[in-house]
């Protein structure tokens, strides 16, 4: 509710009454100013300084505005069946495996595997990349924006990004430097028509419905498993 920028503007007085209403959200937002200004000691004038500086008329909007952020935060989840099933109806109904086949085949022809994601993507292309080893693909991971990649990894590459938004900047940065050098991309993302999506060569889509809880996106992260796997066993059995 509060931004980096209007947090910084206030002034000692102000973040001591940002406090207080960080840990007392509830009780706030169905209090009169006078009451607020009676539990921090403060004066009204300071109370509505402050509603103004969070882009709030006066304290009623501010309290309209604290009960839809306690509202947000109230988010019900999905149970790991229902996301589950969506992926298998959304998804597996359509040409996912004819995809991940195409992609096999590319991976299979290269000298050079990369994953790159951050986040939970980051952690699934660490995943990735030792499950591709286990099956006698050698594969490497990159978190590190700056991390150098040689010319004799890059030459005949293939780069799997993972990204459930398709947008993260990190990878799209990193994608559009890899593809310059002549690595293929292939990406996995929740829906095809994302940024990193459009610049690979071959996309999987798996389209579930995102969730996100506290600024955290939560999206299930079993169609990755799934498509990874796939195509990793795949590989193996084109070389088998």
């Amino acid at each position: 509710m509060f931004t980096q920028e209007e947090i910084a503007s206030f002034n000692e007085l102000e973040t001591s009454l940002y406090n207080y209403i960080v840990k007392n959200r509830e009780k706030v937002a169905y209090m009169r100013i006078r009451e607020l200004a009676a539990e921090t000691h403060m004066s009204t004038s300071t109370i509505l300084r402050f509603c103004r500086k969070t882009g709030c008329e006066g304290f009623s909007e501010f309290k309209v505005r604290l009960k839809m952020h306690m509202e947000e935060k109230t988010t019900d989840l999905k149970n790991a069946q229902y996301t589950v099933s969506e992926f298998f109806e959304r998804t597996l109904k359509g040409d996912i495996d004819e995809r991940i086949k195409s992609a096999a085949s590319l991976i299979d022809d290269a000298d050079t595997v990369i994953f790159i994601g951050i986040g939970s993507s980051g952690i699934l292309a660490e995943y990735g990349a030792r499950y591709f080893s286990s099956l006698g693909k050698f594969s490497m991971y990159i978190k590190d924006p700056y991390f150098p990649v040689h010319s004799n990894l890059r030459n005949n590459s293939v780069t799997i990004a993972l990204s459930v938004s398709g947008e993260n900047n990190f990878t799209v940065t990193h994608l559009n430097q890899l593809k310059q050098e002549g690595s293929t991309i292939i990406s996995i993302t929740n829906h095809k028509h994302s940024t990193i999506a459009k610049i690979s060569d071959v996309n999987i889509s798996y389209y579930v419905t995102e969730e996100w809880f506290e600024n955290a996106n939560i999206t299930t992260q079993i169609p990755v498993i799934y498509t990874l796997e796939s195509m990793a066993r795949e590989i193996y059995a084109l070389n088998n």
